[in-house]
């Protein structure tokens, strides 16, 4: 069974950060996919180094990505570069924290 990104990032979209009602995907938190065979790697940051959640949210996105069909293992590649910005974010999110490009 090959594995299909777009079903990954639909797994990454039900992971939120817990201070911010947006999901990590819409947060421009999750930088690369790769997919080799039954293999994800998935490249992430953070807003900060000093995130108290980083842990936690790492598990959780290992875990919803593990949930997709055909997934045998998932890694995650933490990041820091480039670092993370309010530019990183979709629209969606932008809209969702009421973040115009004026706010910011």
């Amino acid at each position: 069974m090959s594995v299909v990104k777009q079903d990954i990032i639909e797994s990454i979209k039900t992971v939120y950060d817990p201070e911010i009602p947006v999901n990590i995907w819409d947060l421009g938190l999750v930088y690369n996919i790769d997919i080799t065979d039954d293999v994800v790697v998935i490249q992430m940051t953070f807003t900060s180094p000093t995130c108290p959640m980083m842990e936690e949210l790492m598990e959780m996105v290992k875990s919803a990505v593990q949930s997709v069909a055909g997934v045998n293992d998932v890694v995650i590649d933490l990041v820091w570069n480039p670092p993370w910005d309010i530019s990183k974010m979709s629209e969606i999110a932008r809209l969702e924290l009421d973040l115009t490009e004026q706010g910011w």
